[in-house]
């Protein structure tokens, strides 16, 4: 069982967003989302259902390193006979500047069984640092421009994938606690998808996953994100060696644009 709820957490972190930097101009295109905007999902183990997810930016705007941010929240936690054997409860934060689409600073709190993981994380991006503070605190050099794992979910968000071709690979590098992690997002077309919340045309996007003895092989998880101009993820799908996990859409409000079901497009 602890393999599962080890895939619980992982599809948190995938729901949470990618780490990404695109040899695009900045400032980013227009983005996607707006202050306000609510995502809600449960994450399914087979039948079971196992934890949620919500994913919101503040209705203000914060200012940061004297930036204007967007606040975005991500919430998970562990429900039902999950909640029983181990109960997650996690906070992620990311303050974004809302022309850059660029973290300023990245907040983790993570409570999963009696595990416990408090870090923030203030960026400079003229330096290419990042202060890391943990129980320790230290200067990490990073990338330009780079994100953590929910200011990348929003910048993913700003990119135009009419742009791309069946195939085509997005190459990721960004951090999370205390490294800077490469990773390739292969871009798989167009897909329906149903969930909670209706039926979808969407994006497919498939992580290259690392070879572990968790994931059944590298193109284990399949990403899906509306084909329409809020390019939300409506299912996020990992097969496993022992069983699958599914994250389905079932609740949204606050989107900058009206949602293309599709029987509605």
């Amino acid at each position: 069982m602890n393999k599962i709820y080890l895939a619980v957490i992982i599809v948190f972190v995938i729901i949470s967003g990618f780490i990404i930097q695109q040899p695009l101009d900045y400032p980013a295109e227009r983005p996607s989302f707006t202050t306000g905007e609510t995502l809600k999902y449960k994450v399914h183990y087979g039948l079971i259902n196992a934890a949620e997810a919500e994913i919101e930016i503040a209705p203000e705007i914060h200012r940061v390193n004297d930036r204007p941010c967007y606040r975005a929240n991500v919430f998970g936690k562990t429900v039902g006979s999950f909640d029983f054997f181990i109960r997650i409860r996690d906070t992620w934060r990311s303050y974004i500047d809302t022309s850059l689409i660029i973290p300023q600073k990245y907040h983790r709190n993570v409570e999963e069984g009696r595990y416990r993981k408090k870090e923030n994380v203030t960026f400079n991006h003229k330096d290419h640092t990042a202060l890391v503070e943990t129980k320790q605190t230290l200067n990490l050099k990073v990338p330009d421009k780079v994100q953590d794992v929910v200011s990348g979910f929003y910048y993913l968000r700003t990119l135009n994938f009419d742009r791309y071709r069946v195939g085509d690979v997005i190459r990721i590098k960004g951090y999370f606690y205390k490294k800077v992690y490469d990773m390739q997002v292969i871009y798989k077309g167009r897909e329906n998808v149903e969930t909670k919340a209706g039926s979808f045309r969407a994006f497919k996007l498939v992580p290259r996953m690392p070879s572990t003895d968790l994931f059944a092989g590298e193109n284990s998880v399949s990403i899906y994100l509306s084909d329409d101009k809020n390019k939300i993820p409506v299912l996020i799908k990992a097969d496993l060696l022992v069983g699958a996990v599914k994250v389905d859409l079932y609740e949204y409000r606050g989107l900058k644009y009206r949602l293309n079901t599709a029987g509605n497009q």
